[in-house]
């Protein structure tokens, strides 16, 4: 009874205590913050362990991971996951005996082209929570539980992880994590993971007369610095900063917040015309529908991306009557045109906001 009373007494007074520090932060910066509501907190706290605390309910199967694969996913990964054109492939490089042992050979075979995702992730909460998070490229965190499900049982059915007529769920994660081919892969003896022992990095932080300028060490050669186009008009319109101007040579030195370029500050390219940049009356708006449909994420103003730019649409339909053409292949998707990434449908455009965006980007000089 005296050790009960003992543990109440200290489970009350941690409880006030923690009531005091948070009134005392109250007094020092009064009117400023909040604490977090319940579901502020739940809207963030979607990480997923490999242990796979932390896993929404939910189920989905591989054949609607499909469906949501070849709308979604397909233009950047190819339909069977296989593409290199965009991002490196999602499959491919695993056998049976890889499953069998938990170890991906050819991880290691110099004649393996190309390593894959299922090559070398080694827990699927990995898989899962980055889907979750991150995926589509162009619209992130769109997916729920369910959908996110079916989409990484559709990727471990195009491996053979499972079979194709298999539902991935929370209730058999682990079951199927015990078949994942290079589950054995990660290591914990290393300074990033063991506290005991000599750390990966060593180095101490630097808390008076510190440079004002980083050392730059390593740079691109000049012929190789704009081969693939401007890179600061290649990133993904979510997100606080973009790649640097690669139209431009490369800074000297690093000044400070000048080392990264926000985005309001990101231009079109110095070799654009004056009316490239200015709009017509109505410009702005059609600008801004451009970038609230995600069509930036494809499409930068005057450099190749995952699709044609909107200059090289407008140089090659120069003085044709092919707006109605256009506006279809935007409302129903397609590919051929432009390579073999296929240009996914946006059936939920209206007809007249689609004509007046290809109109727009028909109109670009």
């Amino acid at each position: 009874m005296y050790k009960l009373a003992k543990r109440l007494t200290g489970i009350v007074t941690l409880t006030l205590l923690s009531g005091l520090v948070h009134a005392q932060d109250t007094k020092k910066f009064p009117g400023i913050g909040r604490t977090a509501t319940p579901a502020e907190v739940a809207a963030w706290d979607i990480d997923v362990r490999p242990d796979f605390k932390g896993i929404p309910k939910g189920s989905g199967t591989a054949e609607q991971g499909q469906e949501l694969w070849e709308a979604k996913c397909a233009n950047c990964h190819g339909v069977f996951g296989e593409s290199n054109e965009v991002f490196t492939p999602i499959v491919g490089g695993t056998t049976a005996k890889d499953i069998k042992t938990g170890r991906v050979a050819s991880l290691t075979d110099p004649n393996q082209p190309q390593r894959s995702t299922l090559m070398r992730v080694s827990t699927l909460s990995s898989l899962y929570d980055y889907i979750y998070r991150a995926m589509p490229w162009n619209a992130p965190r769109t997916l729920s539980a369910d959908d996110t499900y079916a989409l990484v049982a559709y990727i471990l059915a195009l491996g053979e992880i499972v079979p194709e007529d298999f539902t991935l769920s929370d209730k058999n994660m682990n079951d199927v994590q015990a078949r994942m081919p290079n589950r054995n892969g990660t290591t914990t003896q290393h300074g990033m993971w063991a506290i005991e022992g000599k750390p990966d990095v060593q180095g101490d932080a630097c808390m008076s007369n510190c440079l004002p300028d980083g050392k730059i060490t390593s740079s691109l050669p000049d012929f190789a610095r704009n081969a693939h186009e401007n890179i600061a008009e290649q990133n993904r319109s979510f997100g606080p900063f973009r790649g640097a101007d690669s139209t431009k040579p490369p800074l000297k030195s690093l000044p400070g917040a000048g080392f990264i370029t926000p985005v309001a500050a990101v231009t079109a390219p110095a070799s654009a015309s004056p009316s490239t940049t200015s709009a017509p009356a109505n410009g702005a708006t059609l600008q801004a529908a451009f970038q609230k449909h995600n069509c930036t994420a494809c499409h930068a103003p005057a450099a190749k991306g995952v699709g044609p730019s909107i200059a090289e649409v407008a140089k090659k339909y120069k003085d044709q009557d092919v707006v109605a053409k256009l506006a279809s292949k935007v409302k129903l998707g397609g590919a051929g045109a432009w390579g073999a990434i296929p240009m996914p449908p946006h059936p939920q455009l209206p007809d007249a906001e689609i004509t007046s965006l290809v109109t727009w980007m028909l109109k670009t000089p």
